[in-house]
């Protein structure tokens, strides 16, 4: 669909308008506050919708949304009590769970995958001198951990282009955000990035090398949360998941496409109502976009644990996945809606 100056400027308005009106409206006691923590991006859609058309209120919910610099701020903050429900790498939540996160092992963690979120939307990003990823040998590329997060996938394109882990220089980059900074500021020479920031930075003229897709199905992020707050929380961990899937389902309806647009424009750095268009298409569509029911599918856990299984240390067997994972609280939720 063309995209007119007029059209775009009316975008362009309606995300002034959302992004000025968006802590405008005062929060009653009767609702109950979930602290969330997630990585800044497009993923986070749903969660804008869910808050602009008021689905968290008819649950009885306000949602207090704040952003991770890394997976390792985030799991910490989550197993301090910081945090409620985190948005991020399911991967993370296995990686902490087993002890092999950064820092020493967690005491006692008790965390639990509740959601699917999205299959990752990674893309390996590099600067427009870059051809192929053969040409990364010797490069600097920047990762959120070497150890969490979706650095495997990362090894694993590597090394499927004959590329081996000592053949770059892996550095520290944090959140997505802050390696799509780094990369246009030229700090390294390539890094993984998921949607929208692939296209923030094709647009100033990186390059895009691979995508994650070529490893098969693959669970990015996830919604999770520790086993004991959960546990004492059922009717408020139900609603956050009942009014998140109604989010889903209200973007994914083409006479919001609009107002879905705004919302990335008024949310991310960068973002123009033209890319933000792109963004959407990729964000919202039927294949490959954000997972409408939540769901968490069995083989695309199990892409994330042969991963983890092949490049985690200490070493771990992982299973089947099943202890990583409560679908009870999903299930209710679906059973209480239209």
């Amino acid at each position: 669909m063309t995209r007119t100056p007029l059209r775009r400027l009316a975008l362009l308005a309606l995300a002034f308008a959302l992004c000025a009106s968006a802590n405008a409206q005062p929060q009653p006691e009767s609702r109950t506050t979930v602290r969330v923590v997630a990585f800044a991006g497009g993923w986070n859609l749903p969660l804008w919708a869910a808050q602009r058309q008021g689905f968290f209120e008819r649950q009885h919910i306000a949602v207090e949304l704040s952003y991770t610099p890394s997976s390792g701020a985030l799991v910490n903050g989550l197993m301090a009590g910081r945090h409620d429900l985190a948005l991020a790498a399911i991967d993370n939540l296995v990686a902490y769970q087993e002890g092999q996160g950064d820092g020493p092992p967690l005491r006692d963690p008790d965390l639990v995958a509740v959601m699917g979120v999205d299959n990752g939307f990674l893309s390996v990003v590099a600067a427009a001198s870059v051809a192929t990823i053969a040409d990364l040998r010797g490069k600097r590329v920047a990762v959120d951990s070497p150890n969490t997060g979706f650095a495997f996938v990362l090894r694993e394109l590597l090394q499927s282009n004959g590329v081996g882990e000592a053949d770059v220089s892996v550095v520290r980059g944090g959140a997505t955000e802050l390696r799509y900074s780094g990369l246009v500021a030229g700090t390294f020479d390539a890094t993984l990035l998921r949607t929208p920031f692939d296209i923030l930075a094709a647009e100033r003229g990186f390059r895009v090398l691979a995508r994650a897709d070529s490893l098969g199905p693959y669970l990015g992020t996830s919604g999770f949360v520790r086993r004991s707050w959960a546990s004492g929380h059922e009717a408020v961990l139900v609603g956050f998941l009942r009014a998140y899937r109604e989010a889903m389902r209200w973007l994914v309806d083409p006479a919001n496409r609009d107002v879905a647009e705004a919302l990335l424009v008024a949310n991310l750095r960068d973002m123009t109502p033209q890319l933000a268009h792109r963004a959407a298409e990729t964000l919202l569509a039927e294949r490959g976009g954000l997972l409408r029911d939540l769901e968490i599918d069995p083989q695309a856990l199990a892409t994330v644990l042969a991963l983890r299984a092949k490049y985690g240390r200490p070493v771990h067997t992982l299973g089947d996945g099943s202890g990583y994972v409560d679908r009870s609280y999903r299930a209710k939720a679906i059973a209480t809606t239209p």
